[in-house]
């Protein structure tokens, strides 16, 4: 495991949490739920930037690259979908969906993680 995966652990189970919390209070999407998706998503582009300084520095993935890129464009398709989600309907349910999204790119994070070593 990596630091990036760590990265992603903290985040996405901190914004799953937040996303939680708040649907069950039955609350609205709001700024602290949105920005804790797009935390994950920031942590997510940054997971790119290094993969891409990683591979033009030489380094080998042990698993099929094309999986890997794969997983991470979906990846950072997932939090930019649910944001969008939860704009346009603002009812507490879009917390929840919000919240799906941390503990799905930890999920995915595992698996690059898997492929990369």
């Amino acid at each position: 495991m990596d630091g990036y995966f760590y990265a992603i652990l903290i985040v996405g189970l901190v914004s799953t949490i937040m996303c939680v919390v708040a649907g069950l209070m039955k609350k609205a999407p709001n700024d602290p739920t949105i920005f804790s998706v797009l935390a994950v998503e920031l942590v997510l582009v940054v997971y790119l930037v290094g993969s891409i300084v990683r591979v033009a520095m030489g380094e080998q993935m042990a698993g099929e690259a094309w999986e890997f890129w794969g997983y991470l464009i979906v990846a950072l398709m997932i939090p930019l979908g649910a944001v969008y989600w939860a704009i346009l309907e603002r009812t507490r349910w879009s917390n929840f969906v919000l919240a799906a999204v941390g503990v799905t790119v930890l999920v995915m994070a595992a698996r690059m993680n898997q492929i990369w070593y």
